[in-house]
């Protein structure tokens, strides 16, 4: 983790406040991808993921829009109620699993609320390269429309749709003239998310050029094995270097049971959500139930988010 220090807190819109954070020794921060996110250690236990908003070649200072969630899980209430000027902070190296595709010619944002933080990451980007981009951004009211300062100069390349102001959200529309070489990246509430997804998939656009960033994992996710038989309810996990074996248990995911058995291992969201716990599979068929991991990486089989994934054979043999 790296030691840090709020040099600046801006209320960006109502309910959005901007955090800007510097290095504590004053060194330079790591460099990061547009669309990357940092985990957040707050008080009392509390880690967050939040995504950086400022340009990718900055590396002096790390920005990050917070929003105040109702109800909060004690984190953004944690930021907006009691984080000060001159606090510090721990935060992790930035990771990117929400990126800019490099072969993409064009690229269509879609954002809903606060999922605007990585989008502008990627706004500043295609600036930087001269990439054709566009944006339609949805908000409750003009009032909680964050960044529309700096999202205003872009003219008509950003559309913005207000829900007071009779312009409801219309995914299909959205999704108008879309080119064969055009990537869609799409991050706010998952209602809005499922509606792109399904938008996308009506219009004929290849999955692989269809791009989410998720906030929260859907309800139902750590109880659905998402295709195929139902897989164990419990199995066993062999660590390959000490050759120790765990029994999973069915209430448990597999994090929770090597802690339970003494093993401290990173991570973060317990939601498979950050990628935190990202973990090399050596033997077995692992049942994925991240939002990290994409469809041929899940084919490969050779790694796995031990913080929801279960398995799919009696025993996973892992790199740990």
């Amino acid at each position: 983790m790296i030691e840090v220090v709020v040099k600046r807190l801006s209320r960006e819109a109502e309910g959005v406040l901007g955090v800007e954070l510097v290095r504590a020794d004053g060194g330079a921060l790591p460099s990061f991808e547009a669309g990357a996110h940092v985990d957040v250690a707050l008080a009392h236990g509390l880690m967050r993921q939040y995504s950086l908003c400022n340009d990718p070649v900055e590396t002096h200072r790390y920005c990050l829009g917070v929003g105040l969630a109702t109800p909060s899980r004690g984190g953004s209430h944690h930021v907006h109620e009691t984080l000060r000027e001159g606090d510090r902070l721990a935060v992790s190296p930035p990771r990117t699993l929400f990126a800019l595709a490099r072969e993409g010619a064009a690229h269509r944002f879609i954002a809903g609320g606060i999922g605007i933080t990585p989008i502008l990451s990627m706004i500043r980007a295609c600036e930087r390269a001269g990439a054709r981009w566009s944006l339609d951004y949805a908000v409750r009211s003009r009032e909680r429309a964050a960044y529309l300062g700096f999202l205003s100069t872009f003219g008509a390349r950003v559309r913005l749709h207000v829900d007071d102001e009779g312009t409801r959200p219309q995914p299909q529309a959205w999704l108008d003239g879309i080119d064969a070489h055009e990537h869609v990246y799409c991050c706010g509430p998952a209602a809005m998310m499922d509606a792109v997804a399904q938008a996308a998939e009506a219009r004929g656009v290849a999955r692989e050029r269809v791009h989410f960033e998720r906030f929260a994992a859907p309800p139902a996710a750590a109880s659905e094995a998402p295709h195929g038989d139902a897989p164990p309810a419990s199995f066993t996990v062999v660590l390959a270097r000490s050759g120790q074996r765990c029994t999973v248990e069915a209430d448990e995911s597999i994090l929770t049971c090597l802690e339970r058995h003494g093993h401290a291992l990173p991570h973060a969201c317990r939601e498979g959500l950050c990628g935190s716990c990202e973990t090399p599979l050596i033997e077995g068929a692992a049942e994925h139930r991240d939002f990290v991991l994409d469809e041929a990486e899940r084919a490969a089989n050779r790694r796995l988010m031990i913080c929801v994934s279960r398995s799919r054979t009696p025993e996973l043999v892992l790199d740990l």
